[in-house]
């Protein structure tokens, strides 16, 4: 811009664009620095709340175990109680004592900036401390007023005193805050995953993670250290391993093509100053909200209700017994149960069996002649080994078993017909109909029974219980014929009746005394009156139109008789002949 061959012109204007560019990389840096300190402020105001959410858990189980009797029912419960506090009062301590150490790191490098912090006024914005670390409070960090800051672009002071020299191998501060961090997490997962409930010891064995590809291979490993050590696997793998990861950095990695980069010195290289204490202030949230996590686990041990469930299975029940067109009323629910904590049954008949799966007992009895009551209790233990107890009863309902009884003279089925056949089988839930030399099939609830060449078929019905088993309750007899043959009808007139000249239809159909609903047709006719000369007319099908000629022609009360070929759904050709006076 300024060579030895440019004009004072060229010279002023090339000075201008050194200066513009100047100003505009101050106004980047200077937006860039104010979004690090409204994120540091979002940042705090969250740790404050997260301290509040835990020290609301520890608040709950203290004021359940003031309100909790002192008397011997609820000695159990009482030691529990006590206990929890115990283990939520040791998180604080180690949660307390990394969430001071990383105010003392912000402490240091604003002072090593030559930042005034000697004095801590609430809400005055001219300071950057409005509350410094309270030992009382324990837990909650130290409120800052990042606005205040001088030296805000300053990163020298946070690189050299938090990494050291290398990005690759930090020596500062930051090392020392990389391993109190995995000690924190290794801590804080003991406490949670390593007591003794209930005369029953439980353990997690605690390992270094911090070299994973992502977060499906941490989950893996996080996974496999919990399930492979002593824990209390029901009621806290999901929260050991949840917590785990929560505090989990990845060690090494590359950045900008530099392999081996340490977190700290990928998360702290060339960070201006408040940027710097933003990430303090997140890695004190992720303690904080951790702690959180940890005490509402503890919590949920004592307080969340006294009885623990794992599992959930449905649940129907009704009336054993229903007549047709009864209305049924059955209760369907949900029922959850803690599959190590089996409930104890008692009964006053018969025999308790506890299936493998658990949350419930096998109550077994044997039927008696009539209605019978069988009653019992039912117990469990609560979260606090107290155990509670209720009475039950169920009444069931005896019913002889039997089978319908017909006359056995018309025990007969039609060759080629469809026969209806209702078969019940009283006093089981389902009725099981079965046939010899007959085929079988089910129409809604009517079977249809086919039978075969032979002269004799049987019919069997039986009963089939809840459990599958089938019971035969009556095997009977049938006859096996053809259809009877169907009678002639001139329109509506039976074979012997006065019928119209002017019908010009044949049936063959059943006369109401035979209640079978089978259809024939007529294939031929021919037709016949005495003294009338020629060949008799005849046709195919049913009308007789080509008999008009003849039946016109014949005196009134003159007898015409018809000979037809019929045939049913059996398929038998028939001959049948009718007399029709006119």
């Amino acid at each position: 811009m300024a060579g030895g061959k440019e004009t004072p012109r060229q010279k002023m204007i090339g000075m201008m664009y050194l200066v513009l560019t100047a100003l505009l990389a101050l106004n980047v840096s200077k937006s860039i620095l104010d979004a690090f300190v409204a994120i540091e402020e979002n940042i705090q105001k969250a740790n404050i709340v997260q301290v509040d959410r835990g020290d609301g858990f520890i608040a709950s189980v203290n004021e359940e175990l003031q309100t909790t009797p002192k008397d011997a029912e609820n000695k159990s419960k009482r030691e529990k109680l006590t206990f929890v506090l115990d283990r939520m009062k040791q998180i604080d301590v180690i949660s307390g004592k990394l969430i001071k150490e990383i105010d003392e790191i912000k402490s240091h490098i604003l002072t090593e900036s030559g930042e005034d912090i000697s004095k801590a006024v609430d809400k005055n914005h001219e300071l950057i401390y409005w509350k410094k670390y309270d030992k009382n409070s324990q837990v909650l960090p130290a409120r800052m007023n990042l606005n205040a800051v001088q030296a805000k672009d300053q990163y020298d002071v946070p690189m050299h005193e938090i990494i050291g020299e290398e990005i690759t191998n930090p020596t500062g501060s930051g090392i020392k805050l990389w391993d109190n961090l995995n000690k924190y997490r290794k801590d804080i997962v003991g406490l949670v995953g390593t007591y003794d409930w209930g005369g029953k010891p439980f353990s997690v064995n605690v390992k270094d993670i911090n070299a994973f590809k992502d977060n499906k291979e941490l989950t893996a490993k996080v996974k496999k250290m919990v399930e492979g050590s002593k824990t209390n696997h029901m009621d806290d793998d999901n929260a050991l391993q949840e917590l785990y990861m929560m505090l989990t950095k990845e060690e090494k990695r590359e950045v900008h093509e530099v392999k081996g980069v340490h977190w700290i010195g990928a998360t702290f290289d060339h960070s201006p100053l408040v940027a710097a204490l933003a990430s303090l202030s997140s890695l004190q949230q992720d303690v904080l909200s951790a702690r959180a996590y940890a005490l509402a686990h503890w919590k949920s041990k004592v307080s969340t209700g006294e009885y623990s469930f794992n599992k959930i299975m449905p649940l129907a029940y009704g009336p054993a017994v229903a007549n047709a067109n009864d209305e049924v009323e059955l209760k369907v629910m949900m029922a959850a149960f803690d599959s190590d904590n089996n409930p104890v049954v008692t009964s006053t008949q018969g025999s308790v069996v506890y299936p493998a799966e658990g949350g419930y007992a096998l109550v077994k009895v044997k039927a008696g002649g009539t209605t019978m009551t069988v009653s019992g209790t039912v117990s469990i233990k609560n979260k606090s080994g107290i155990e509670k107890k209720e009475d039950w009863t169920h009444e069931i309902t005896i019913m002889k078993p039997s089978g319908s009884i017909e006359l056995p003279e018309l025990n007969v089925l039609y060759r080629g017909y469809p026969n209806k056949v209702d078969p019940t089988a009283s006093g089981y839930p389902t009725t099981v109909l079965t046939g010899s030399n007959c085929s079988l099939s089910k129409s809604g609830s009517i079977y249809i029974a086919t039978p075969g060449k032979g002269k004799e078929a049987y019919l069997t019905v039986s009963g089939r219980t809840v459990d599958g088993k089938t019971v035969t309750l009556k095997k009977v007899k049938y006859r096996v014929v053809n259809l009877p043959d169907p009678e002639l009808y001139w329109g509506g007139v039976a074979s012997g009746g006065k019928a119209s000249r002017s019908q010009k239809v044949l049936f063959a159909k059943y006369p109401p005394s035979i209640p079978l609903n089978a259809k024939f047709r007529i294939i031929k006719w021919e037709c016949q009156v005495p003294g009338a000369q020629g060949k008799p007319p005849g046709g195919p099908g049913a009308n007789i139109s080509a008999a008009s000629n003849l039946l016109r022609a014949a005196k009134p009360g003159s007898l015409v008789s018809f000979i037809c070929t019929v045939v049913g759904p059996d398929g038998i050709q028939r001959k049948k002949a009718g007399a029709f006076k006119i």
